[in-house]
């Protein structure tokens, strides 16, 4: 596993441990099993964004400061250059990049999200996750498919999305193109 998923998990036995909570507590927070929490905080895993935003809400910590280890500093504006986002690869097939990475005390996190062409697999083999809050999705390039509680939304350019993200959601860009879209979370 690489050395980010290493050192994320170290900070979320940290903030676990500073919390004086059980990996029990935290794992049923999360409705995972035990093991899998474990492979986390061991580096063993790859976690979903949805994972560390919630353990962010748990710990009471700025959801890059999971990511990056630092906190972020600034509260009166960041301004983000084109490209210059902070990259997040938390899942192989899509590349994140947070928009307000070293904003404090936000009420949502902003990320850029690439979706790479879908490869014609399962449609059903589509990850889905959810977590606490709402999403807003934009779409800027290309053409991508939300899936909401089994329902299929499609995003053509400059379309919009909100939902409450709670609900189990995943998603795949379409006509074997690359899909590039706003997506902003709230706890």
């Amino acid at each position: 596993m690489n050395e980010q998923v290493k050192l994320i998990g170290e900070r979320i036995r940290d903030l676990r441990e500073i919390s004086e909570l059980s990996v029990e507590e935290v794992a049923d927070y999360l409705g995972i099993s035990v093991e899998k929490y474990i492979s986390y905080e061991n580096g063993e895993s790859d976690m979903s964004i949805s994972i560390v935003y919630e353990l962010a809400n748990k710990f009471g910590v700025a959801f890059t400061s999971i990511l990056s280890g630092d906190a972020p500093k600034l509260s009166v504006y960041q301004h983000v250059k084109a490209g210059q986002g902070l990259g997040v690869k938390r899942r192989e097939q899509y590349e994140y990049k947070n928009l307000a990475f070293n904003f404090a005390n936000k009420s949502l996190e902003p990320f850029l999200v690439t979706v790479p062409p879908f490869d014609g697999e399962d449609p059903n083999s589509i990850q889905l996750e959810s977590h606490p809050g709402q999403e807003f999705n934009y779409c800027l390039k290309g053409r991508v498919c939300i899936i909401i509680n089994g329902k299929e939304i499609v995003l053509d350019e400059g379309d919009s999305l909100i939902f409450d993200s709670k609900h189990w959601h995943g998603l795949r860009a379409l006509d074997g193109k690359e899909a590039l879209f706003l997506a902003i979370v709230t706890d």
